[in-house]
């Protein structure tokens, strides 16, 4: 007779998994209560891989889940950005694999797939599983488990940096962007930006936000001087978000989490996460 599991012992990893499906820890989070409700209601003897049950539960609640918050999401005021999370709360990051897929710009990107590629991709990825249980997971054959890995791999690749920077080359480079941003040097500021720049705003129309994706280097840098030319600006602290350093700022009467995607050394992405729903999971260093 094998041991009883504690489901406490998974909750960890099964969060992480969820969180890294949804983008969201609050809906990550009612998964996990519902895979421990159904753990509960099972006999628990008779499974031989507690593991691998509870992980083909929660994939397949927060594979329905994605599947209804994606209309939501598409109704949402202005650009819809995960929500942001302290890396202590982001499971297990043990391999390169869990840390790149719970990054903040992997996370964004994982948003142009379906709800099964985005799950084989983070199974496959993050968890390596077999593709024959992931296959079971996602209700597919093999060989389309196989496919729509590589197709999600395949979109991710264009926009996903191969050689990240450390983390403290990536601290450098936000502190470097705050100092330029609020002292108003446009031209150090535009020189921190790659010419094919992104910035994101979410407001949630929660809080005044810009309703679509800016682009380009000169608009950018053109938003954000205006930005602080026309708020207060009452200071900045590094935190850290998603396996990574972000600044969390206030201007004006708003808080903001900025996280930065950085290519060749200069600014490929900026993601502004000023709804505070969002931000409550954040915790200063």
């Amino acid at each position: 007779m094998m041991p009883p599991v504690d489901f406490e012992e998974y909750r960890p990893l099964l969060l992480g998994l969820a969180y890294r499906l949804l983008g969201s820890m609050w809906d990550a989070e009612d998964v996990v209560q519902e895979a421990w409700l159904r753990w509960e209601g099972t006999d628990q003897a008779e499974i031989r891989e507690p593991r691998a049950f509870l992980i083909t539960v929660v994939s397949r609640l927060a594979l329905d889940q994605l599947r209804s918050a994606r209309v939501k999401r598409e109704a949402y005021t202005g650009p819809w950005l995960p929500e942001p999370v302290s890396t202590a709360e982001a499971g297990p990051l043990d391999t390169a694999e869990l840390r790149d897929t719970v990054s903040y710009a992997t996370l964004h990107l994982m948003e142009r797939l379906s709800p099964p590629e985005r799950a084989v991709f983070v199974l496959r990825e993050a968890f390596e599983l077999p593709y024959d249980e992931i296959a079971g997971i996602v209700g597919s054959s093999v060989a389309n488990a196989r496919q729509m890995h590589h197709r999600a791999s395949t979109r991710l690749a264009g926009g996903r940096e191969r050689f990240r920077p450390s983390d403290e080359e990536h601290a450098r480079l936000l502190l470097k962007f705050m100092d330029a941003a609020s002292g108003g040097d446009l031209a150090a500021l535009t020189d921190l930006l790659h010419e094919d720049v992104v910035a994101w705003n979410d407001g949630g129309g929660k809080v005044r936000a810009a309703l679509r994706p800016i682009l380009g280097r000169a608009k950018v840098a053109a938003f954000l001087t205006g930005l602080m030319s026309r708020y207060e600006f009452h200071g900045m602290r590094l935190v850290e978000a998603n396996g990574g350093p972000a600044l969390l700022t206030d201007i004006g009467d708003n808080r903001q989490l900025i996280v930065l995607d950085i290519r060749d050394g200069r600014i490929q992405a900026m993601y502004g996460v000023l709804n505070p729903e969002k931000l409550t999971r954040v915790q200063a260093v």
